[in-house]
C-alpha cells in the first residue's frame, strides 16, 4: 500500500483571517478594555457572591426564542454575542460555578442549563 505524502505548502498568507477571539482594534473597544480587565480581575472568594453572580448572569442566551406564527416558525437567535462583554461576564460565572463546587463544595447541577 501506498503512503500519501502532503507536499502541498501554504507560501502565501491570508490577510482577512483572524483567530475566533479576535477583537479588531477601534475606540469603542479601546473604552471597554478597561471594564473587561475588572470584570476578568473579580476573584470570587464568598459564597453568598458565588450565588449572586450564579443567580444572575443566565448560563444560555435568555433573547433566543423560537416563535409560530400563521404556522410559520420563527427563530430569534442568540443575541448575547452582541454584548461587547459577553466573554468576561461568562468567565466570571465560571469562575463562580467553580469557586461553589471546588472550594465550597456545594452542588452547582440548579445553575447548570
Amino acid at each position: 500500500m501506498e503512503t500519501i505524502n502532503h507536499t502541498h505548502e501554504h507560501t502565501h498568507t491570508h490577510l482577512n483571517y483572524h483567530p475566533p477571539n479576535y477583537k479588531k482594534p477601534g475606540k469603542f473597544n479601546n473604552l471597554l478594555n478597561p471594564l473587561r480587565r475588572v470584570v476578568d480581575g473579580i476573584q470570587v472568594k464568598n459564597n453568598r457572591i458565588a450565588h449572586l453572580i450564579c443567580q444572575t448572569i443566565p448560563c444560555c442566551c435568555p433573547f433566543e426564542r423560537q416563535i409560530k406564527l400563521f404556522g410559520r416558525s420563527i427563530d430569534i437567535p442568540a443575541l448575547c454575542k452582541l454584548n461587547p462583554l459577553y466573554d468576561e461576564f461568562v468567565g466570571l460565572r465560571f469562575r463562580a460555578l467553580s469557586y461553589l463546587a471546588d472550594v465550597c463544595g456545594e452542588d452547582v447541577k440548579k445553575y447548570i442549563c
